[in-house]
């Protein structure tokens, strides 16, 4: 059930900051119609994680920026409270999709430390297509997230161990300092550990649902849902979805 709001909602219209924008569409007064394709089931392959992967090939030939760009999305129990932001998805493989972070002092550290699931959502302008995934979460090995690592940067790899994610500073002077620290610490050392606070976490897949846009909000979607079977086996269902 939806509880009312605790400020009451205004009902002068002046008092509104934005009401129906319609940026970049090409019929004033209206909301840009997304005209680009069509999606089918015929067009799907049976897994997700392939069906992304085919979509993230064309997407990069197509010249969408950054198409690794995603929100991600964690809550925090028992509040239920929704922290959301940016990051790169930097892997893929048949068992999900994975971003690397700071695990510790980060709020989304302490989302999936009380609730290990979480949601990714890809959008490609250019194309005009999204991309939903929700799973629940598994830390990848320090092994495994120092093969990642070691392909960064100095200075993002010195920035890894510099900065407390998220932890409030006086003033960029301390973190400047933290910088310097690090940076002291590894002097004269090409390779640097990756730390045991930060690494890769990897969204394992329950739901994913691939969005075309289309005229007139009739989008095509299709959702991929994981069904569990007997003797823990498990196959993908896909149903199209209304828009």
């Amino acid at each position: 059930m939806l509880h009312s709001a605790s400020t009451p909602v205004p009902t002068n219209n002046s008092s509104r900051k934005i009401f129906a924008p319609t940026s970049n569409s090409e019929d004033p007064g209206h909301a840009t119609q997304y005209t680009k394709g069509a999606l089918d089931r015929s067009d799907l392959l049976p897994s997700p994680t392939d069906q992304f992967h085919a979509w993230f090939e064309e997407a990069s030939k197509s010249g969408v920026y950054q198409p690794e760009t995603v929100t991600f999305s964690t809550a925090s129990l028992p509040s239920g409270k929704v922290s959301a932001r940016m990051v790169y998805m930097k892997e893929l493989d048949s068992r999900g999709f994975v971003i690397y972070s700071n695990w510790d002092t980060s709020r989304k550290a302490a989302d999936v430390a009380s609730n290990p699931h979480a949601a990714l959502t890809f959008w490609w302008r250019e194309l005009e297509r999204q991309v939903r995934v929700e799973g629940r979460v598994e830390r990848l090995t320090s092994d495994e997230s120092q093969v990642y690592y070691d392909t960064r940067i100095r200075g993002s790899r010195i920035g890894a161990w510099a900065s407390q994610q998220s932890k409030v500073l006086e003033g960029r002077e301390e973190l400047e300092k933290r910088v310097e620290d690090v940076e002291k610490r590894f002097e004269g050392k090409d390779k640097i550990p990756v730390p045991e606070f930060w690494g890769g976490l990897r969204v394992v897949p329950g739901v994913v649902e691939f969005w075309q846009g289309r005229p007139s909000r009739l989008h095509d979607r299709f959702r991929y849902e994981w069904v569990e079977k007997e003797g823990g086996q498990g196959e993908w269902k896909v149903d199209r979805l209304s828009p």
